[in-house]
């Protein structure tokens, strides 16, 4: 199978295989427990957070550990909003493109109390057809409601088409207003460099050194698996001067997440974490997979009549191996269940949504039309893809395309 569907999951690398087997096999203990067994599996759990911290430049202290991106995106929101919201608060600024995991917990959110929300008033930014917000329009957002923002929520990378969002503008403008800023970078982690800029804390301590490319970011969350790490462990960075109601009571993680921490997928993911860093410092790994994600698309779309990219056309405008594409006249789950039967695996957006045959929200609110966004199939690479596998997805999509459009299986 040739998998190209790496935004959904990746293959876990070796040494977070080795890192869960060791831990499944010697230091299944309880990481709570004083005895020593219990503190070596407390070892572990640390040593994995300090390397998800070295990953994103901040401090140790900073992490949380949660189940996947999904409850650390549920975290963040519930958590700031059910604090916010009462304090006269209740507006969320966010974009229609964000992940479903995203657009849910703030639909939830505008619910009244009694429904289990917090009467959240929830406004998007307008992006533009590449998928980009306008900073313009964040701008005017930020003004008309100015003492009335609990928080701002965007994605660093979208899930679908690739498209980086201006992180770096985001978190200038909620700097300046003193408004919190929580990023979604399941996407971005671990695939491209990240240093967060960190403020020196009320309380006293050093201030953590940073580069002229740090971002200001008050949360933001991550999941193992999407970077070969194992299913079963996220994150959630918040720093320390974020007020942040626990969903989850418990003692662990400081309080902010109760529930005995999975230290085999918590060790994986520091050991994904490390495994990435290494790999970031050497460019050219992100530049081979980018050149043969260019070479994917390009190829796709000379051969196959009518076909287009959705997103932006610029090489650094979005991940090194993202390409969403639409080939008009065709069903992309009739598509996709071609390439399958052919060795491909591709999807039609985000895999939480992918039991819908309705077409993706986030390239409809890009302006694509229906028809289009019925057609478009998401290729996501990672950087195990070799040259073969996509010569042998290019014969396989364009086949397949002539295939179902000769049989009349239109949209």
């Amino acid at each position: 199978m040739i998998h190209l569907d790496h935004n959904a999951t990746t293959q876990p690398c070796g040494e977070a295989i080795e890192a869960a087997e060791v831990c499944m096999r010697e230091h299944w203990h309880n990481p709570s427990s004083v005895h020593r067994a219990g503190q070596a599996a407390r070892q572990e759990v640390e040593r994995a957070r300090g390397s998800v911290a070295e990953l994103l430049g901040v401090k140790p202290r900073d992490i949380t550990f949660t189940s996947c991106a999904t409850e650390a995106i549920d975290l963040a929101h519930r958590g700031v909003m059910s604090l916010a919201a009462p304090a006269g608060r209740p507006v969320i600024l966010t974009t229609a493109i964000e992940h479903e995991a995203v657009r849910d917990i703030c639909e939830a959110l505008s619910k009244p109390p009694g429904e289990g929300g917090v009467g959240a008033e929830v406004e998007h930014i307008r992006v533009d057809q590449t998928g980009t917000i306008d900073l313009g329009h964040l701008d005017e957002l930020l003004n008309a409601h100015a003492d009335r923002i609990g928080m701002v929520s965007v994605q660093w990378a979208n899930n679908e088409t690739g498209t980086h969002q201006p992180v770096g503008a985001i978190g200038q403008r909620c700097k300046a207003r003193e408004v919190v800023f929580f990023c979604d970078a399941t996407q971005w982690i671990g695939k491209m460099p990240t240093q967060i800029d960190q403020p020196r804390s009320p309380f006293g301590g050093e201030r953590i050194a940073t580069d002229n490319d740090a971002v200001h970011i008050d949360l933001l969350c991550l999941s193992g698996h999407k970077f070969h790490g194992l299913k079963g462990a996220g994150a959630l960075f918040a720093s320390r001067t974020i007020r942040l109601r626990p969903q989850v009571l418990g003692a662990q993680e400081k309080g902010r997440r109760g529930g005995t921490e999975a230290v085999p997928a918590i060790a994986a993911l520091g050991a994904a974490c490390r495994r990435a860093g290494e790999w970031l410092r050497d460019g050219s790994g992100r530049d081979r997979v980018a050149d043969l994600r260019d070479r994917l698309e390009h190829t796709l779309l000379e051969r196959v009549e009518g076909a287009h990219r959705n997103g932006p056309g610029e090489r650094d405008a979005r991940l090194w191996n993202t390409s969403n594409i639409a080939f008009p006249g065709c069903e992309a789950e009739a598509l996709l269940l071609q390439f399958s039967e052919r060795g491909l695996a591709a999807s039609a957006g985000a895999a939480c949504s992918s039991g819908s045959l309705d077409p993706s929200p986030v390239l409809l609110a890009m302006g694509v039309d229906p028809v289009s966004a019925h057609g478009s199939i998401r290729f996501s690479l990672s950087r195990d893809t070799t040259d073969d596998e996509i010569d042998r997805a290019i014969e396989i999509v364009t086949s397949c395309v002539e295939r179902i459009r000769r049989a009349g299986v239109s949209a």
